[in-house]
């Protein structure tokens, strides 16, 4: 770990103004390569995030909660981004792969004139002092390690990859509104209007307990059976790129390199095959449990425990137990 090397976390924040999830998981990402870690929070409820930061293990937090700055304002978030990280001088920058950082970390690499890496999901500090920064390559199948020749690194870290740290509300750290020179000019695109869809149950990115689904189920028609499974087991619902592509289910239900990267406590997957590309979004699932009736099928390789079985006849079983366990 090098003890000189600052890493700028550039955080999120909810809705609501709380911390974003991903705003732990990059803190603990910064952990892995250096004990000073200043974070920067952008938008309404930025100073009392920070307080939250703080606990999970960022040393500094610099804030801002100008107007412009609401409302997912790409422009300014990548303008006072670049304005920080000129006035901080990090050594590496660590952006989440979210649907924000895709737009901002790109943008801010491209303004601060140094090499960009994408979709990582762990660091670490090679004898050079430099940031190695692993991703997966070939759907999954392989995995890189690149190392940057010029600061600050900007490392875009894939969700749910790593864990936050704990919180300990006894940890001290500075909260500090930092200065911008923000105008209105910047902005070239304006939101017109935002809808918000409405959320059953737990967002399949942050569930315990996730049921997935795959194009072996054989049609939508049979969705209902599965959906009525994960609400009795307070799970989220989740689907293979096969089914989100033939229409069956919205792309918000998509686990995969290309859908959504969760870390449930239980992964439990129906009609599945395991293709690299929906595993690299389960690799942090604690335990996979996977029914398939191909005993070959990939997924198996990857699972803690697999029933060999057509769906249709495991499924009723399955759910018998459930209710004998006074789960219903």
């Amino acid at each position: 770990m090098a003890s000189n090397k600052i890493a700028l976390v550039i955080g999120e924040l909810t809705d609501t103004g709380s911390l974003d999830s991903i705003t732990g998981e990059l803190i603990a990402a910064a952990s892995k390569v250096t004990e000073n870690i200043e974070c920067l929070l952008l938008g309404a409820g930025a100073n009392n995030a920070g307080h939250q930061a703080v606990q999970l293990g960022a040393n500094k937090v610099h804030t801002s909660e100008d107007s412009l700055l609401t409302n997912i304002n790409i422009d300014a978030l990548v303008e006072a981004s670049h304005q920080a990280s000129s006035q901080i001088s990090p050594s590496v920058v660590l952006v989440g792969k979210t649907l924000i950082g895709r737009d901002l970390a790109p943008r801010l690499a491209f303004r601060l004139n140094v090499p960009l890496v994408q979709d990582c999901i762990d660091i670490a500090v090679d004898d050079d002092d430099r940031v190695i920064a692993t991703r997966p390559v070939y759907g999954g199948n392989a995995l890189a390690k690149l190392v940057c020749n010029k600061d600050p690194q900007v490392i875009a870290m894939r969700p749910k990859t790593l864990d936050p740290l704990p919180a300990d509300p006894s940890r001290s750290g500075e909260v500090a509104e930092i200065s911008l020179t923000l105008d209105a000019n910047v902005q070239k695109v304006s939101q017109i209007e935002r809808i918000t869809e409405e959320q059953e149950g737990e967002k399949l990115e942050e569930a315990k307990i996730v049921v997935s689904v795959g194009r072996g189920i054989a049609g939508p028609e049979n969705l209902p059976a599965f959906e009525s499974l994960a609400k009795t087991m307070g799970a989220a619902l989740g689907a293979s790129r096969a089914v989100v592509d033939a229409g069956w289910l919205d792309h918000s239900y998509q686990v995969g390199l290309t859908g959504k990267s969760i870390a449930p406590e239980l992964y439990l997957t129906w009609a599945i095959s395991g293709a690299s590309q929906h595993m690299a979004g389960c690799t942090n699932a604690k335990n996979i449990v996977a029914v398939n009736k191909d005993p070959d099928c990939n997924i198996f390789k990857e699972s803690r425990f697999g029933v060999v079985g057509d769906w249709e006849k495991v499924l009723p079983g399955f759910a018998a137990m459930l209710s004998e366990m006074g789960i219903s």
